[in-house]
């Protein structure tokens, strides 16, 4: 049966489908010899197809991992610049790679797995996945700025931002920690949102994926999914048991 290329690498551990889109349009897999585009299909059982003239890997056992990433670590499987990455700190064997990142200076929950096909669904922005997130800024936030967190923000390459759930949890000091809710994660979004509305961020930590949480993990610590886990992920974005509802002050809102 053909499919797609993208699927069928997906399928082998290479990646999400989108980072196989990527290592086929840069003309490291081959068809039958010959080098294959985006867009090309392929039948896994009758054609020869390889990644950088090596036949595909035999299917490996599907591994799902909640790791707690700390701050400076990088959300990558290994960095050109010998800096720590995530995948140093969950010690199994075979591929694994994270889906979605979190910045070098943030933390909490990242998900490493070598199912393609469920890293395509939490990061493909069509899916509006939840992440869930407790941020701490340098200034008490007013509604105005809640607002427009809200509303979505214009960044400055001109993208507006989907509206977020936001309200503040407690204040801290001159500043506060809130509690934001996205349905996409763009490159250091949430840093941005509070540069551009007068609310600098000190830390980030992820909590929540979808219905996965981070739970009592501490910095570094990881542990596989449950069965229960992995078929909630598995699910469209929703159509869980959802989050417990916070409890929101009114005071402070």
């Amino acid at each position: 049966m053909e499919e797609r290329l993208q699927k069928i690498l997906a399928r082998a551990g290479y990646g999400s489908r989108r980072s196989c889109e990527e290592i086929i349009s840069a003309g490291h897999v081959r068809v039958n010899g010959h080098v294959a585009g985006l867009g090309d299909k392929a039948d896994a059982a009758r054609d020869t197809v390889t990644v950088d003239g090596r036949a595909l890997k035999a299917a490996e056992e599907l591994v799902y991992v909640a790791l707690y990433k700390p701050r400076g670590v990088i959300s990558t499987v290994t960095d050109p610049d010998l800096r720590p990455a995530v995948r140093d700190l969950v010690p199994l064997p075979g591929t694994l790679y994270p889906v979605g990142r979190l910045d070098f200076d943030s933390e909490g929950l990242l998900l490493m797995t070598n199912d393609g096909e469920l890293a395509n669904r939490l990061t493909h922005p069509r899916y509006e996945h939840e992440k869930e997130y407790r941020v701490l800024v340098a200034a008490h936030p007013d509604g105005n700025q809640l607002a427009l967190w809200r509303r979505g923000i214009v960044l400055e390459d001109g993208y507006r931002t989907q509206p977020a759930e936001v309200y503040v949890e407690k204040k801290f000091g001159k500043g506060a920690w809130l509690r934001v809710t996205l349905k996409e994660g763009r490159k250091r979004q949430i840093r941005e949102m509070g540069q551009r509305t007068g609310l600098p961020v000190a830390r980030i930590v992820r909590l929540r994926i979808g219905e996965l949480h981070l739970g009592t993990l501490k910095p570094k610590q990881w542990r596989r999914l449950t069965p229960q886990e992995v078929a909630a992920l598995q699910k469209p974005a929703g159509s869980g048991a959802g989050k417990p509802a916070p409890q929101k002050s009114k005071k402070t809102r």
